[in-house]
């Protein structure tokens, strides 16, 4: 018996649709082209021409992450040019927690079939989020795993690389007891927990369209709503006072993140009762209902990055003038290399 010929396609991976894909994102990607950007995207490679002659002595910084679960909501929601400013703010803003200026970026999007127009959409985000952090994109990879994802479905992750002289290095080596702990608000849950706030809405049966009391808008707007992208606010702050360090508040929360740029010889008390959590915290925990400190384990609870700094009040006055919420949180103190919070939260 004659078998018909079978396509490339036929197996799961449209190669027009990838074309149709890359046609559709050449004009986001060019948004975020900086001078140093060598050739056009489509190539093998992406190509970044580091001007050396700036640098005394520069390292290199590499930061690589996803966005998570929370991709499951831009799937039941049907809305996909969000979760791409998630993804460069969870590797732009590591890469400046050690004063590392992001320089570009390269994602990588699996999928179970490639939709152009969704890949698009998502591409879109990412270059609004590189445009947010000063980076370019400078390539990717799209991958079209018919017979491993179902069809709908589709994960994120990306690499960004940075700069920063070695003698302006960020991190514990220069925390001393006194720093100041400036807080930055985050724009909501950002993208880490959702794998414990999408359980909590499921299990009290509510739907993304629903308004809560806590809330002013849709659920399903406020779980979606895009990480803010610290990475410039970071760099101006310290380019303008002194700073020792900063702490970008994901997985693990505050005290956990916080802990992690703190030498052994001193500890970082933050005060509750300096800021309230966005009601959104408190919906999730009411509804789970979940406990204070799992929240606080898991959820950024309304910081999403810390700076620990000797002149607290005029790093605030700089990043409130940037449109950044801060305030200080807390002070840094003889220890042994731990992060607490104190006190409660107002109500």
């Amino acid at each position: 018996m004659t078998r018909e010929p079978i396509s490339y396609a036929a197996a799961g991976v449209d190669i027009d649709a990838g074309d149709r894909a890359l046609e559709l994102m050449r004009d986001a990607v060019a948004r975020t082209r900086r001078p140093e950007v060598v050739g056009a995207l489509g190539g093998f490679a992406g190509l970044f021409q580091l001007d050396v002659a700036r640098y005394r002595r520069p390292l290199l910084a590499s930061s690589t992450d996803g966005v998570g679960t929370k991709i499951a909501l831009a799937r039941q929601l049907n809305k996909h040019d969000t979760v791409g400013q998630d993804l460069v703010a969870m590797v732009a803003d590591d890469l400046v927690v050690c004063g590392a200026e992001p320089l570009f970026l390269q994602d990588y999007i699996a999928c179970g079939r490639l939709v152009p127009e969704r890949v698009a959409a998502i591409v879109d985000g990412v270059a609004r989020g590189c445009e947010l952090a000063g980076c370019a994109l400078i390539g990717g990879e799209t991958a079209e795993h018919g017979d491993l994802m179902e069809p709908d479905a589709y994960d994120l992750a990306a690499t960004a690389v940075g700069v920063v002289e070695a003698d302006a290095l960020l991190g514990p080596e220069r925390v001393r007891p006194g720093d100041a702990v400036v807080a930055m608000a985050s724009s909501g849950l950002h993208s880490n927990g959702y794998s414990l706030v999408r359980r909590v809405v499921r299990d009290a049966g509510l739907r993304l369209d629903e308004t809560p009391p806590e809330l002013a808008r849709p659920l399903g707007e406020e779980l979606l709503e895009p990480t803010r992208i610290y990475a410039r606010d970071c760099l101006a702050l310290a380019a303008a006072v002194e700073v020792h360090a900063f702490a970008h508040i994901t997985g693990g929360g505050l005290a956990g993140n916080l802990a992690r740029v703190l030498p052994p010889g001193v500890d970082a008390v933050v005060d509750r009762g300096t800021w309230t959590p966005p009601p959104v915290m408190a919906l999730v925990g009411r509804l789970g209902p979940v406990e204070t400190a799992e929240l606080e384990r898991t959820l950024n609870l309304g910081l999403g990055m810390v700076a620990l700094v000797p002149d607290g009040p005029v790093a605030v006055e700089l990043l409130n003038g940037r449109g950044v919420p801060a305030w200080v949180a807390g002070e840094v103190v003889r220890g042994t290399g731990e992060a607490s919070l104190v006190g409660s939260h107002p109500r």
